[in-house]
């Protein structure tokens, strides 16, 4: 299954090596391609609605958000997660 996800504080290569990085590690998650530019995430994975929940959750953990459903918090989470993307990059 495929699914483009729009998130709020993508914001550079940093948040998308984070994201990637992270989703690759959740079982069943195929692929992980990130546009800062658009804001998405495109994640392909296998398995049920667990999954997509688990794939949700753990962007949500690292202050990627739905649009709309930000706060000071998931922008410092955000910010955090960029940075260790860089780190990786």
């Amino acid at each position: 299954m495929k699914r483009i996800l729009a998130l709020e504080n993508i914001k550079c290569d940093g948040c998308s090596t984070s994201i990637k990085v992270s989703l690759l590690k959740i079982p069943d998650v195929k692929s992980a391609e990130v546009s800062s530019e658009d804001g998405t995430v495109t994640i392909e994975y296998s398995g049920g609605e667990n999954i997509w929940s688990r794939i949700v959750d753990e962007l949500h953990s690292m202050g990627y958000v739905k649009p709309g459903e930000g706060s000071i918090l998931s922008s410092a989470k955000s910010y955090v997660s960029c940075a260790i993307g860089k780190l990786k990059s």
